[in-house]
């Protein structure tokens, strides 16, 4: 007994040790010997998330902050998203976090326009925002650096990024069914199934994410959570995936970070992808049909429309007049809601909607930001809110607040179950021209501390405050999947026309990754 004892208390000891070593040396320590590869799995037992942001100008000085930051404690980096402002240099960014992660793990590197995250040297939230100006030229220029980084271990998922290529022989058009072919295929592979558990996808900024997400949409399950930017300057690294993506042959329209179910590694925690949004657009006037449709300008649509019961064009120009008088916010951002089908014999059908930003009006006709709509397509007109922004992310942070209280009691939903349930990270995608006040008195609580806040991560932390997050500003947000709250389906709901929508915009889309432990690993 007595020498089981001191067995039992080295190897807490040892444990306590191991436990406040960085990532590099704790990933020595798991080579020394079995017993001390045993006791490392027992302290990487579940699902972790780290983060870091830094603001430095000095390129070297901001990456080591983040990654010195990220890898300060125990941590297998299955993945890692590095996002860095418009000034910032990608590919030196890019290759300077890679050779620090190694050759094993997929990484993608992006530009953005604003980053959300934990301070590396401040401890707390900040959120920065870069104002672009015409021809995504950047005012204050020597402000305009910054980084986030997230690195995650998620046991029992396998991770890797897929490009959608371009071929530069035939450039008109994305590869899209290979595409999906490819993230079937290496879901697969890994899980036997070939639909994958979440994607985190970012679209190249120069072309037009609809279509490719209508694909995506169609062509993969409901249960697959698709999240990510679609206004995006990447790069990317692949992790264990063999297949070489020959950059002199192809264009990169899209990456895919892809997450599949490890069938080889299925006794321990179960992880899943849950999102919320808070959407700031409301529909305005009755449903219109598009009557003609041309290209404009290459990526914009020059389209006529009328009502239904009624044979003249409706006057764009007054028509736009008329909406921006009924509209109470000052500088309101406009859109078509656009009904499209998808389908086949074999799959049958499919409507989803598209949001086109409205650009102005020529005299009957609508300028609208991109293509794709067809004469007969039935549309409705968006404006954006801040007063529906702003009631729909206390939406979300209720609908936190209640994942948060089942996670204490052990339920899920209405289900009690033995499993606990934990939130480890989340991810944000929030529209870079929001501003979305939140104050004490809409959070519920009467803490005296509470100050008027402003930040699209508030929901999130203010529900899971010692829990890693970080976000990003775009253009583009985009959203598929189970939803903590029906605001997922509130631009649809709120429609005369039904249809799924995938982009949104002047929005903020939050992804959510729990895990619960088996009953046999309690």
């Amino acid at each position: 007994m007595v020498g089981g004892s001191a067995a039992l208390g080295n190897e807490d000891l040892l444990q306590h040790i191991l436990s406040r070593l960085p990532a590099l040396s704790f990933a020595s320590a798991a080579c020394v010997n079995k017993s001390w590869n045993k006791v490392c799995n027992q302290i990487l037992s579940k699902p972790k998330l780290a983060s870091a942001l830094s603001l430095s100008p000095s390129l070297h000085v901001a990456v080591s902050e983040v990654l010195d930051k990220v890898l300060s404690e125990p941590i297998r980096p299955h993945f890692a998203i590095a996002s860095v402002g418009m000034q910032s240099k990608l590919a030196a960014t890019h290759q300077l976090i890679t050779a620090r992660l190694g050759s094993r793990t997929p990484v993608i590197t992006n530009a953005v326009t604003g980053i959300i995250g934990l301070d590396a040297h401040l401890d707390e939230i900040c959120e920065v925002k870069w104002t672009l100006l015409e021809d995504n030229l950047l005012n204050d220029f020597d402000h305009c650096y910054g980084i986030v980084l997230i690195v995650g271990y998620v046991p029992g998922l396998k991770v890797e990024t897929i490009p959608l290529l371009r071929s530069k022989e035939e450039p008109e058009f994305s590869m899209v069914d290979k595409f999906l072919m490819d993230i079937r295929h290496y879901s697969a592979s890994i899980s036997g199934c070939s639909s994958p558990n979440g994607i985190i996808l970012f679209g190249d900024q120069n072309i037009d994410i609809k279509p490719i997400l209508a694909e995506m949409d169609y062509g993969l399950p409901e249960e697959t959570v698709i999240v990510g930017d679609a206004t995006s300057c990447f790069l990317f690294k692949t992790g264990e995936n063999s297949q070489n993506y020959n950059g002199a042959l192809y264009f990169f329209d899209a990456v895919a970070l892809v997450f599949s179910r490890d069938s080889d590694n299925s006794n321990v925690p179960e992880i899943q992808f849950d999102i919320t949004m808070s959407t700031g657009v409301l529909p305005f006037g009755p449903e219109l049909k598009a009557v003609s449709v041309k290209e404009h300008n290459a990526d914009c649509s020059l389209l006529t429309a009328r009502m239904e019961g009624y044979d003249g064009l409706l006057h764009g120009e007054e028509i736009l007049e008329d909406i921006k008088e009924h509209i109470d916010d000052k500088y309101p951002y406009l859109y078509i809601g656009v009904i499209h089908q998808r389908g086949s014999l074999q799959f049958g059908s499919r409507s989803y909607m598209s949001l086109y930003e409205v650009l102005g009006a020529e005299d009957q006709f609508f300028i609208v930001n991109g293509v794709g709509i067809k004469p007969g397509d039935s549309f409705i007109f968006y404006h954006s809110d801040s007063d529906t922004a702003s009631s729909s992310s206390i939406d979300v942070l209720d609908g936190l607040r209640l994942l948060n209280a089942s996670s204490c009691c052990g339920t899920i939903g209405r289900n009690v179950t033995n499993a606990n349930k934990e939130v480890f990270g989340g991810l944000i995608f929030s529209c870079f021209s929001r501003s979305v006040p939140l104050s004490e008195d809409d959070d519920g609580d009467d803490d005296e501390d509470d100050n008027d806040v402003y930040f699209e991560s508030y929901p999130f932390c203010r529900n899971f405050p010692e829990t890693p997050l970080a976000g990003i500003f775009c253009y583009g947000e985009i959203g598929r999947g189970r939803g903590l709250t029906r605001l997922i389906n509130q631009e649809e709901e709120d429609c005369s026309i039904s249809g799924r929508c995938l982009l949104h915009h002047y929005s903020t889309v939050y992804l959510v990754m729990s895990y619960t432990i088996p009953p046999l690993l309690h």
